[in-house]
């Protein structure tokens, strides 16, 4: 860490905000009442409205959104005609899956081989207090130079679009001349990355009928359409032979020409299993930032211990396709919806109900915000540029933010690094990464009004 006061301070105040980042991994705040109780969700927002009202932001609020969530907005006013920066965070995580499968509880946040450990320690809890530590560390060097606005979402992992909504309803609420996006990573621990793409996104359950209820397989085996093969090659269709998306209509040939993703660096990333090939065809920046990508979450079917002999009458699936920068994610729905009515055989009953959508989106990197944030990535990553990636997942809000205010630059960074392993078992979170991106996003803060002086 390069020795400056700002650098000095953060560093100081860590061990301050490796006890707050327990306590918030501490609320098992999954928007999913099905998952865990809404109260946890509201505990949650109640922790990052005090939190803050203790920084000094004024009105503060927890906001109730349309889709039965909750955002937390607060307002910290800079210096007369200083511009506007909005910072955005979410406190919903994902579900902690296995619990059995961590080594350490998933909302304790433990220390372990130099990473802390928990549930949302990077994505996105860690994303919030990298804020505040960046503020706390200009406070201490002279004040925050910019007006700052705060926006911390409760369903971005869900896609439900509270806040979107929200948004749209109340579009003076979020105006900003700048949007610091904490809820990416950097393309590799210690490389600095700002995310210049994000792939949308669609969800979709489809059910499959056949029969009024299951059968013997023994006695109507052969002649009985069976819902779940059926599904099955649905669920099928949508690859072609090497593991590509293949969906009706829906290009899937773009490249990426920004940083370069080795191929055995994303083997190791991914931690493919050895002599198993990856799918899909191109580089693999091609295929996890330039290209739409389908993946089946989940199907409901008997399990494996208990099943019966029986042809299933009906059949279930979650399917997600990740849309491409370029491409319009209801005109995606749209080809996905048909390519599943096309290609269910036999004639069975299908239904499709969508169940979340966000736009993929581009950011313009010539703009001064990122030049500002180039500086301030030099001065955290000593010797080292900024780098440019894309990212395979979605931030829908992004989207809403650049169709309600299009002069607004937005930047995404954040602790979600590939050893952070978001939304699998065992997510953490560096130190030392949590550390840097705080200095940098001060050091940005600070340069970024300098250039609206100028």
């Amino acid at each position: 860490m390069t020795a400056n006061p700002i650098a000095g301070t953060v560093a100081s105040l860590l061990p301050r905000a490796r006890t707050e980042l327990a306590e918030l991994v501490a609320f098992r705040s999954v928007a999913d009442p099905a998952v865990f109780p809404r109260s946890e969700c509201e505990a949650a927002a109640a922790w990052v409205a005090d939190a803050l009202r203790a920084e000094g932001f004024q009105d503060v609020s927890v906001l109730d959104t349309p889709d039965g969530t909750q955002s937390v907005y607060g307002l910290l006013p800079g210096p007369e005609n200083a511009p506007t920066v909005l910072l955005y965070a979410h406190y919903d995580v994902q579900p902690p899956l296995d619990e059995s499968s961590w080594l350490t509880p998933p909302f304790e946040l433990t220390e372990r081989d130099g990473r802390w450990f928990g549930r949302g320690a990077a994505d996105c809890k860690g994303g919030f207090l990298m804020h505040l530590l960046a503020l706390r560390a200009l406070k201490a060097n002279g004040g925050v130079p910019v007006n700052v606005k705060v926006i911390v979402e409760g369903s971005e992992e869900q896609g439900t679009g509270g806040l979107e909504q929200y948004a749209e309803a109340h579009p003076e609420l979020l105006s900003a001349d700048a949007v610091v996006i904490g809820d990416a990573g950097n393309f590799r621990l210690g490389v600095p990355t700002v995310t210049a793409t994000l792939r949308g996104m669609t969800m979709l359950r489809v059910r499959i009928d056949t029969l009024e209820g299951n059968l013997h397989s023994g006695a109507f085996g052969g002649a009985a359409p069976d819902a779940l093969a059926a599904l099955i090659k649905v669920l099928d269709s949508l690859r072609a032979e090497d593991g590509s998306t293949s969906v009706d209509g829906l290009a899937a040939d773009a490249e990426w020409d920004g940083i370069v993703y080795e191929e055995a660096d994303f083997r190791e990333d991914a931690k493919v299993l050895d002599g198993v090939g990856l799918i899909g065809d191109g580089s693999v920046g091609d295929r996890i930032w330039a290209r739409p990508a389908v993946t089946v979450l989940g199907i409901d079917c008997p399990p494996v211990v208990g099943a019966t002999p029986s042809i299933q009458a009906s059949a279930r699936a979650t399917v997600s396709l990740r849309v491409a920068p370029g491409q319009d994610a209801t005109e995606a729905t749209e080809l996905l919806t048909a390519h599943i009515e096309k290609h269910t055989p036999w004639r069975a009953r299908v239904s499709v109900e969508q169940v979340a959508q966000g736009e993929p989106f581009r950011a313009d990197t010539s703009s001064p915000a990122y030049t500002a944030m180039a500086a301030a990535m030099r001065i955290a990553y000593p010797g080292q540029d900024m780098q440019t990636a894309g990212q395979g997942g979605s931030i829908p809000l992004c989207n809403t933010l650049a169709a309600l205010y299009p002069k607004a630059e937005i930047l995404l960074i954040g602790l979600s690094e590939p050893e952070a392993q978001i939304h699998a078992v065992n997510e953490s979170v560096s130190p030392e990464e949590l550390e840097r991106l705080s200095v940098a996003e001060a050091h940005f803060l600070l340069n970024y009004a300098e250039s609206k002086r100028d």
